[in-house]
């Protein structure tokens, strides 16, 4: 049967099968298990039903319970009768396992009794999917990186939630799926991981109808995807299938062992404080998968992985990440879809420090989890006020009663164990944050080594620029390249970054920080990223960055070039425009960017004359307008430049800094605001020599 034939059979014959009761497929369903524990739930039980029902009227959770319960189960009952297409995995088995996650949880606390109809027939339909993904091994086996991965946790999960509505047929279906189409394809994928050299091929399923302009070569993505979120997610569900299915399948204890010891492998991608390479967004992913695990695996078995990473230390990774602005936002799902770019919405209120594809926000809902099984004040703070929470995990985990307590100012200033460094003067929109991207090489990453940003007044003023594509034929492939950062170019030329026919992978761009510094109202850091120039061009013999930072809303960026042929550098500066309201203009060494409610004024001095003008990316005009200033320095051997910036919000008129060379030293002196600035910086020495007068 031809793709197109096939297609027209299983949409037509939809209705039908979910009209029709489970099948009764056998899986040792009465067999006893002997496990401790074992009639528990896996995430909740029965006595947690109040404290969780009182969690959906808390103010933290209500917006999401209101997504939930108010969701359109009209237009989801019409997609699962007539418009799943068993050939599609990205989208709509996608749907249809957000579906079943949502409303058998909505089921379990109030018992609606549409939402139990609804997520019935989603159950139906995810059964019905012949291949749970759309990866294969040698062409035959089924590769469980996400969809595999998802549905097995989700039908599990349905499973405890469903417990008085299910027959035990229907039981007994759900699991044998769970056996048959969802553990073996996540064990294939780390069986695979851990044995890359026995692979006999990793590949796109080409019954699918995942669009050929997308699809990589995956012929490394068994070496590629062991230090990423997508080991995670099979190691949670294949983990969570074994503990389901302990002591009543043959395979359940193999399963088991696989993903505790890809768990534990996976662990040490994590630094000591609980840094996390793939930015904030997969950092939420990835660590509640993780979460999931230890927690299924303590409430059925009491084997205790739940200290397997530094769960307190990576909950205060995201909260150095929160960087929370002022506006209206933007939703691209509004713009035509496209698969290889992110559709996510920018929200304000939940804004971060998007270095990579760090998305548009983080998911705290582990931190509700960290809270309750470390007793942790802090995570209990950031599961109540900091970022979003947008799964029924966090309902299930979190605690009111588990005690609180806000950071403190020594947090405010983070140089953490992936060289990310991050300062600021508090928490909320109003305040600011200065954030430099050091560090090496990551998936998901961008080629913005030594890129900043600046969030002063509540606006992103010197920006990161957010759905980058996910594949080299999209045209917004281009924000993923060191031109679209806040950062430097050699002869318009980026740094090391690999061409995407592997996917978004690492590249092998390194930056180190050499020195980090804090004081009484100011913090300055020095990264080196010469390495990652110079594997673009071995003329480069030096590229560093030193940001003095002086709080509330002036940042010094001092720029170091030597080069054994004379070349010309530019410094890009990105303007925030996906809301339509950033602008920038430029005259001389200067340029000035505005957002609705605040304003920069910078003045960039060189040991050559410098030039500073505006520019916009080259992308289609359905992709936005991306305004960035560039500052050229004339071709050289040497290159020292100074960007002397300070924001301020509109309306208020700054008072202006003066930028005097006197020998060997540049100062900055002026007051901004009522800040006193006197700064003096050498830059003849093999780091900066930097006085701050206070």
């Amino acid at each position: 049967m031809n793709t197109s034939s096939r297609r027209t059979f299983l949409k037509s014959s939809a209705a039908l099968a979910a009209s029709l009761p489970f099948a009764h497929l056998s899986l040792r369903a009465a067999a006893p298990n002997a496990a401790p524990n074992a009639q528990g739930g896996l995430l909740f039980d029965a006595a947690d039903l109040p404290r969780i029902r009182a969690n959906t009227q808390h103010p933290r959770f209500a917006k999401l319970w209101r997504e939930m319960t108010e969701a359109d189960l009209a237009a989801d009952t019409q997609f699962l009768l007539h418009a799943v297409r068993y050939n599609n995995h990205v989208a709509d088995m996608m749907r249809v396992r957000q579906i079943v996650e949502r409303s058998s949880f909505v089921y379990a606390v109030n018992h609606d009794a549409a939402h139990l109809a609804v997520t019935k027939l989603a159950i139906r339909q995810l059964l019905n999917y012949p291949k749970w993904d759309y990866f294969l091994e040698g062409g035959k086996k089924v590769i469980g990186l996400q969809r595999a991965s998802e549905a097995t946790i989700a039908l599990a999960y349905a499973l405890d939630c469903l417990v008085d509505v299910l027959t035990p047929a229907e039981v007994a279906e759900i699991e044998n799926n769970i056996a048959t189409k969802g553990a073996p394809a996540c064990f294939t994928t780390l069986y695979g991981m851990k044995y890359p050299e026995r692979v006999k091929g990793w590949g796109f399923d080409p019954e699918d109808d995942y669009p050929q302009a997308f699809r990589v070569s995956l012929a490394r993505w068994p070496l590629i995807l062991n230090s990423t979120n997508l080991k995670v997610i099979p190691t949670a569900a294949l983990g969570i299938a074994g503990v389901l299915l302990h002591g009543r399948h043959p395979q359940a204890a193999s399963w088991l062992e696989l993903a505790r010891s890809s768990a534990k492998a996976f662990s040490t991608m994590y630094g000591s404080d609980g840094a996390y390479d793939e930015g904030a967004s997969y950092w939420g992913y990835t660590t509640m998968h993780l979460a999931m695990f230890a927690e299924t695996l303590w409430r059925r078995l009491g084997i205790d992985d739940r200290n397997l990473i530094n769960y307190p230390g990576t909950v205060r990774y995201a909260l150095a990440l929160t960087m929370p602005t002022k506006g209206t936002g933007f939703d691209p799902t509004q713009a035509p879809r496209n698969l290889a770019v992110p559709t996510l919405k920018v929200d304000p209120t939940n804004d971060i420090v998007n270095f990579s594809d760090s998305l548009t926000a983080s998911d705290v809902s582990i931190a509700a989890w960290v809270a309750r099984t470390h007793r942790d004040p802090l995570a209990q703070h950031i599961a109540k006020y900091t970022a979003d929470m947008k799964t029924p995990f966090g309902l299930i985990w979190f605690d009111e009663a588990t005690p609180s307590a806000a950071p403190e100012r020594a947090q405010q200033d983070a140089h953490l164990s992936n060289d990310i460094v991050v300062s600021r003067t508090g928490w909320a929109a109003a305040d600011s944050v200065v954030a430099l991207r050091s560090g090496g090489p990551a998936n998901h990453e961008h080629a913005d080594r030594n890129s900043v940003i600046f969030k002063a007044h509540g606006e992103r003023l010197f920006h990161d620029p957010f759905r980058a594509g996910y594949s080299y034929t999209t045209p917004r492939w281009k924000l993923r390249l060191t031109a679209a950062h806040t950062a430097l170019l050699i002869n318009g030329q980026g740094h090391q970054y690999h061409d995407g026919h592997e996917g978004t992978n690492a590249s092998a761009a390194w930056a180190r920080v050499q020195s980090f510094k804090t004081g009484p109202g100011w913090m300055t850091v020095t990264s080196e990223a010469t390495e990652a120039y110079q594997l673009v061009s071995p003329e480069v013999q030096r590229v560093d960055r030193t940001l003095v930072y002086l709080k509330p809303d002036v940042l010094l960026i001092l720029d170091r070039v030597a080069l054994t042929a004379a070349q010309p550098v530019q410094l890009r500066f990105q303007v925030y425009n996906d809301d339509k309201q950033g602008a920038a203009t430029a005259t001389g060494a200067t340029f000035h960017i505005t957002r609705p409610f605040a304003h920069l004024q910078a003045s960039v001095t060189g040991n050559t004359p410098v030039s500073c003008a505006t520019g916009q990316h080259d992308l289609p005009a359905s992709e936005g307008v991306h305004p960035f200033v560039e500052a050229t320095s004339p071709a050289a051997t040497e290159h020292t430049l100074l960007t002397v910036a300070a924001a301020h919000s509109t309306g208020e008129q700054p008072s202006g800094l003066t930028v005097t060379r006197e020998g060997a030293n540049w100062c900055v002196r002026g007051t901004h605001r009522g800040l006193k600035v006197d700064v003096t910086i050498n830059p003849t020495d093999e780091l900066p020599a930097l006085t701050i007068a206070t």
